[in-house]
């Protein structure tokens, strides 16, 4: 990610993101990682295939920003044009894995399914105004910093379920988490004459969908693209 003028250094995010190393660790622990040491794990191809691709795709966070810094531009391009192979592969690893566990789903199907997607929607929007403003140093970071706020929902949800057992609370607790998150970056960008729209518009994205997911509401094209989904032979 370029050098962004603004007071939130873009080229430093790298450091932020090994964060997310940590953070998917310890929520994913007791349910992937710990099970590659006590020999219980019985995952599908489709889960070890998505936890891959998303590994690149952190790395690939930290990595770019650290490049910038450097001032290695050559390699920050190259890596930035094997983005556009990866992130197929993201969505696809997403796809694969919502469809693989719709046996095991239980509960509403729309409801359920609708939680996967709707990080493929924001992660979606935030890779699309980060590759169409790539030579609009300003937006471009803050779409890339997006996609990997979207990477924080599923492993610190998992990690405050495994740590309170607390129903709803660790899903509301997630939200809140995020949407401060957002609501600091969004303050601090205030000012800023170019890319300050970004953050707004992921905030109010999240907004969206959390109220769909949070009060249930029924969509009825929605429901009927999840019966199709469901229906298909591709796990």
């Amino acid at each position: 990610m370029p050098v962004a003028s603004s007071k939130f250094k873009f080229e430093l995010s790298g450091y932020y993101f090994t964060g997310l190393i940590g953070l998917v660790l310890l929520g994913f622990w007791p349910s992937y990682f710990s099970k590659f040491f006590d020999g219980s794990g019985r995952f599908s191809f489709y889960f070890h295939f998505h936890a891959a691709v998303v590994g690149l795709w952190i790395l690939l966070l930290i990595i770019q920003p650290l490049l910038i810094r450097k001032r290695k531009m050559a390699l920050h391009r190259f890596l930035g044009k094997l983005s556009y192979g990866l992130f197929p592969l993201l969505f696809v690893s997403i796809l694969l894995l919502a469809h693989s566990r719709i046996q095991g789903l239980k509960g509403d199907l729309g409801l359920n399914l609708f939680v996967p997607f709707k990080d493929l929607l924001i992660i979606g929007v935030a890779y699309y105004i980060a590759i169409r403003y790539r030579y609009t140093v300003d937006i471009h970071a803050r779409g890339m910093v997006a996609t990997g706020l979207v990477c924080i929902e599923p492993a610190l949800s998992r990690l405050l379920y495994n740590t309170t057992h607390l129903v709803p609370f660790y899903y509301l607790a997630t939200i809140a988490v995020i949407y401060i998150l957002l609501i600091v970056l969004i303050i601090r960008e205030r000012k800023q004459p170019v890319g300050r729209w970004v953050f707004p518009l992921i905030l109010g994205l999240y907004a969206i969908v959390h109220a769909i997911i949070l009060f249930q509401i029924r969509i009825g094209p929605w429901e009927l693209f999840c019966k199709w989904f469901a229906s298909l032979p591709i796990t």
